[in-house]
């Protein structure tokens, strides 16, 4: 697949995948929502790093963990993904349909 930043492979996860890895302490979840997002509601857990500043060299060790990205829709996410692999990280994962899909399918936030 190529994405914005060339050949790029990005897996959708579900809602229902990510909240249960979460809970298993198996990913690091990075939301790039900006601050006045996440200030609405967020999910717990998330690391914050707005896109308008989103750097994948900033991105903290995983720790053996799988880092997946999230957003409010999925578009931001899956660009966010393309752009560490871009940079040689070898991060592919997005939380598909953000934090709408979270929502939707009653998973908790908190602001």
């Amino acid at each position: 697949m190529f994405g914005l930043f060339g050949r790029s492979e990005v897996r959708n996860l579900s809602a229902e995948e990510v909240a249960a890895e979460l809970a298993a302490d198996r990913i690091v979840l990075v939301d790039v929502r900006e601050p006045n997002e996440t200030a609405a509601a967020r999910i717990p857990g998330a690391l914050l790093m707005p896109m308008s500043v989103f750097a994948p060299a900033d991105i903290p060790d995983p720790a053996g963990r799988e880092v997946v990205f999230s957003c409010a829709s999925g578009v931001r996410s899956r660009k966010a993904a393309e752009m560490a692999q871009a940079a040689g990280l070898p991060y592919r994962s997005h939380l598909a349909g953000g934090i709408k899909a979270w929502k939707a399918a009653g998973l908790p936030t908190e602001t």
